[in-house]
């Protein structure tokens, strides 16, 4: 990367925050140093837990680049999006090209891609809902840690940190709902946008089948990078190695 500053922008997926991220922002800075680091919210999560979410990726990524504009320190932003984060990054880049100076994306899914047993393992239909109206934090948040992470060793200490993130922001149900509703339904643009991109998987994701990203890497003609052992939250569990694969795709 130039001397000249960069902001990376961090998206996550459904129903989660900023705080999500946990460390992962502080090894990107190491990896990056200089770099600014957004670690944004959508609409219903977070900081803006309190906003009714769009059901639909469109008006989230125009949500998005209004929230963030004045943070932005200069020149077209990094995007790193996991899952549905990916999508939204996916729509910034497609409707506003000249912003975007790449995106990594993260175990994400796109319709007329991959088929919606792919988009989403059906074993985790239940789980899911069940996560959306359980009044028990504890459990609600221990529930999605099994659906998303393989590798994470502080699983105790982590879960409180989770439980209170809720305790805090809590996300509405109808919120849940209608976010689902609008990665469920986001289809691939007809054209791959021209900001470069790369794609990560991981080959052990518990939540939504690895095929997706390697099916949208051969549609799209991307470069692709597999952890055989992290789950779906791949920066929750090896964050170095995410780290490492951006900035060897970088460097090149």
């Amino acid at each position: 990367m130039s001397n000249k500053i960069k902001t990376w922008v961090l998206l996550r997926g459904l129903t989660r925050e900023h705080r999500h991220w946990e460390d992962f922002p502080e090894k990107l800075r190491h990896c990056f140093p200089g770099t600014q680091i957004i670690a944004a919210d959508l609409p219903g999560n977070g900081d803006h837990a309190d906003l009714v979410s769009p059901s639909s990726i469109q008006d989230m990524m125009l949500f998005l680049r209004k929230d963030i504009a004045s943070s932005i320190a200069s020149g077209p932003v990094h995007i790193i999006g996991l899952s549905m984060g990916a999508m939204v990054a996916i729509e910034w880049m497609k409707s506003y090209p000249l912003e975007c100076a790449a995106s990594i994306l993260i175990n994400t899914s796109l319709k007329g891609v991959s088929p919606f047993y792919h988009r989403l393992r059906p074993g985790n239909y239940h789980r899911i809902l069940y996560s959306f109206f359980t009044r028990d934090n504890y459990r609600r948040e221990k529930t999605i840690l099994q659906m998303t992470s393989n590798l994470y060793p502080e699983t105790e200490q982590l879960l409180q940190r989770w439980v209170s993130y809720t305790d805090e922001n809590r996300v509405l149900p109808s919120n849940a709902l209608r976010q689902l509703l609008a990665a469920s339904r986001y289809c691939a643009p007809e054209l791959r946008p021209d900001t470069p991109i790369l794609l990560l998987r991981s080959e052990k994701d518990n939540l939504v089948n690895s095929k997706s990203s390697v099916s949208l890497a051969r549609n799209w003609s991307l470069p692709i990078e597999t952890h055989p052992l992290a789950g779906h939250d791949i920066p929750l569990d090896d964050g170095d190695w995410v780290c490492q694969k951006i900035k060897q795709w970088i460097n090149k």
